[in-house]
């Protein structure tokens, strides 16, 4: 059977038995139908310094499939399973992938979070308040221009665009106001998709309804003539649009195949925002369990390398240990084997490409967490490659490496790398920040380039460094940086596999994020809207009459 298949078979728990688990009552949950729920605010339970954390990330994805949420889910079951009270925090899919290529983000197979469709489709209406809040704003700033323009706005310098949870090429650069006098004032404006809304971050990042106001108000929606930046608090909808989002605020509680509770909250894109589910999903999770399994997206240079830098300092506790997904075939790719060609045993090939596994690993050693490698394998794998990697994280990284099968068995198929997950977050380990607060952002960026992706510098193109001079002026040279960069390489180049040496990361532009805390560095070709490929994931998808889907993977 497909994913779909399975999850469709499956026999599902009342919500509230899952709540039950960790000790929600019923007044501390508000039930979307029979098998999902939003979870109340606050939420009261031990200290979450008390609870172990496990991070997992992978190598850079590959066509040939990784797996990192299967694996996540997997691991949750098995930890379940071996006794732990266990939660699994994870990110809400983005319809642009589900409809386009890269699929959905509830695992697979035997390890997935369901209802499957109604999570990768519109879940509990997260996604569209956050749609509708972020546009609401954007028409609330041509509305002011339309209305005499208080602020001194300046329509050239309007940095807020309008968002769509779907990938829509045709969007990237659109004009508006055509029409006459009565249909607005005419200016160049865009859309990204809504997983990169600044909102979203905020979102992912907030501790509660005051806070999500208060970093809405520090939002930069654009600069006046005179190059002053203008806020939402100066445009006076802080209130307005935390309303649209009282709501999406509450973290959701689902299950998986095996019933173990899955909270899935929030989803910011790894490549282009900073790739992890909310710090309210992870704290709630933190406080009802004794055990969280949550993930970064994409590789540990994106959302491995956010979750250390942008989430952990807001949440207030570091991982205890870091899971690390990697595959055979996602290696040989790596090692130059085409995509047709995986399913061959081909051990110089996997050699080749184990260095990608290799510049991640260290990339995390040096947060000072333990790390331990988890081998998805596919049914092509032979025993041969598999106990190459197991071999070689030893010898050459130090790291203990485990063999896992969640898709075909789920829990059961990685209860050996849990039991190691329990050992390795017992360790004594002192979490080390890869730069300091005071840090410029330049320094901030070269530490990630030369730490994270193994390079030599960043390069700053001319619009950037005449931004960072701005930034400097205004204040904003202290703050995080999110590296918006291209997540199938540790370079700015999608075609550099394994793991490059000797190149320099190219910011084009810098974009303040001051709500969400963090300047965004746009590096390469990275777009923040993205397109459909030539076969949408949407065309091999269908309903019967009585409400079934068929093809959503």
């Amino acid at each position: 059977m497909n994913d779909i298949e399975i999850s469709q078979a499956a026999v599902m728990s009342p919500i509230q038995d899952i709540a039950d688990q960790l000790d929600l009552n019923g007044d501390q949950i508000e039930p979307y139908g029979a098998v999902k729920a939003k979870i109340k605010l606050p939420v009261a339970g031990h200290p979450i310094d008390q609870s172990h954390l496990i991070l997992v990330t992978s190598i850079n994805p590959t066509p040939a499939g990784e797996g990192k949420s299967t694996v996540t889910v997997g691991l949750g079951d098995a930890l379940k399973q071996i006794g732990k009270k266990t939660a699994i925090a994870l990110r809400e899919p983005s319809l642009g992938p589900v409809m386009g290529l890269k699929g959905g983000a509830t695992g697979g197979g035997y390890a997935q979070v369901v209802p499957m469709e109604d999570i990768n489709l519109h879940f509990t209406g997260d996604f569209h308040a956050l749609t509708e809040a972020h546009d609401t704003l954007a028409a609330l700033i041509d509305n002011h221009i339309q209305q005499g323009n208080e602020l001194n706005l300046d329509p050239r310098q309007i940095i807020w665009k309008r968002v769509l949870d779907i990938n829509d090429r045709a969007l990237r650069q659109t004009v508006i106001g055509l029409g006459g006098r009565t249909s607005g004032v005419p200016r160049q404006d865009g859309f990204d998709i809504t997983v990169a809304s600044e909102l979203m971050a905020i979102l992912c990042l907030s501790r509660n309804l005051s806070d999500l106001k208060q970093r809405i108000s520090q939002i930069v929606i654009g600069y006046t003539y005179d190059k002053q930046p203008v806020t939402v608090s100066d445009l006076k909808v802080a209130g307005a649009l935390t309303v649209l989002l009282k709501d999406a605020i509450k973290p959701n509680l689902v299950q998986t195949l095996d019933h173990t509770p899955a909270i899935i909250h929030g989803g910011p894109f790894a490549n282009i925002a900073h790739g992890c589910n909310s710090v309210l999903a992870t704290e709630t999770a933190l406080k009802l369990a004794d055990y969280v399994v949550t993930e970064g997206g994409f590789g540990a240079d994106l959302g491995g390398e956010k979750f250390m830098d942008i989430k952990t300092p807001v949440l207030g506790k570091t991982p205890d240990a870091v899971v690390l997904v990697a595959t055979v075939r996602a290696l040989k790719y790596n090692g130059g084997v085409p995509k047709d060609q995986l399913e061959t045993e081909n051990l110089a090939a996997l050699q080749a490409g184990v260095v990608n596994l290799h510049r991640h690993v260290r990339s995390m050693q040096q947060y000072g967490v333990p790390v331990v490698v988890a081998v998805n394998r596919f049914t092509s794998d032979t025993d041969q490659e598999i106990q190459f990697l197991i071999d070689d994280c030893r010898d050459t990284l130090g790291v203990n490496a485990f063999d896992t099968t969640v898709w075909a068995h789920g829990g059961q198929g990685a209860t050996r790398l849990a039991e190691a997950v329990v050992q390795a977050a017992d360790q004594p380990s002192t979490f080390k920040p890869l730069y300091e607060p005071q840090a410029t952002l330049t320094d901030k960026m070269n530490a990630i380039v030369t730490k994270i992706y193994g390079g030599r510098k960043v390069v700053l193109e001319p619009k950037a460094a005449r931004q960072l001079k701005t930034f400097a002026a205004n204040g904003w040279d202290h703050l995080p940086v999110c590296m918006a960069k291209t997540q199938y390489s540790l370079s700015d180049d999608a075609k550099k596999l394994g793991a490059p040496a000797d190149f320099d990361i190219h910011v084009r532009e810098l974009v303040p994020k001051l709500g969400a805390g963090f300047i965004v560095a746009l590096t390469g070709n990275v777009l923040t809207m993205p397109g459909l490929p030539k076969h949408p994931a949407a065309l091999d998808m269908d309903i019967t009459e009585d409400g079934t889907i068929t093809g959503l993977f």
